[in-house]
């Protein structure tokens, strides 16, 4: 429930207008976005999707998963795994420092603000409900929308490296999700019978 529309329409409206100044461009939905732009458009849609009764604080923190990403290009660290992670750990901060920032202009008050940004910063057990169900939307938009591009992209992989990536994505998502994915969402064709597999292995007794 939004307990004040104008607050939030503000701090969506706030968090689109950063994410379009993104200089990629992607297509989507027979139009040109800038990316990050689609990326928050195709969370907040999957998270309506998938959690229609999902908290205001839920909501945000979907709306502003990757804000302004660019900015910090995986390129400036190290092109190994501990800098990837370096990457992933500043990322997370410069999300939610921006927005803390959007959040407070907007008049949240600081229990959700930082709601929001420990969501942002994946700073909470995946025991907490809206944790998982963040994760979980992170997942299923990645598995409708961008694992096509992701194979093309990583032609140099092969089957076992791209299965065992496939398998720790999906190992973060709860059964509910592992549901949706097979039933709610539209999986690349060429790539659904061996995601279906993989899923199908998670919940084996």
């Amino acid at each position: 429930m939004i307990l004040d529309a104008v607050r939030f329409d503000q701090a969506i409206a706030s968090f689109d207008a950063l994410n379009s100044q993104d200089p990629s461009v992607e297509n989507g939905e027979g139009k040109t976005y800038p990316k990050e732009l689609l990326y928050s458009e195709r969370m907040s849609a999957m998270l309506k999707r998938y959690a229609p009764d999902a908290s205001e604080a839920l909501q945000l923190a979907a709306r502003c998963q990757h804000i302004q990403r660019w900015k910090i290009a995986r390129t400036s660290y190290p092109m190994t795994k501990a800098g990837y992670y370096q990457w992933r750990t500043e990322l997370k901060s410069f999300h939610a420092d921006i927005a803390r920032q959007v959040l407070v202009e907007a008049g949240y008050d600081t229990t959700t603000v930082e709601r929001v940004c420990a969501l942002v910063m994946k700073a909470l057990p995946t025991a907490d409900t809206e944790a998982q169900i963040l994760e979980d939307v992170v997942v299923l938009v990645f598995l409708e929308s961008y694992l096509e591009q992701f194979v093309v992209s990583h032609a140099d992989y092969d089957a076992a490296k791209f299965t065992d990536i496939l398998n720790k994505t999906l190992r973060k998502t709860s059964p509910k999700a592992r549901s949706a994915a097979q039933t709610m969402i539209t999986l690349p064709a060429g790539l659904r019978p061996l995601v279906v597999t993989l899923l199908m292995e998670f919940d084996k007794p």
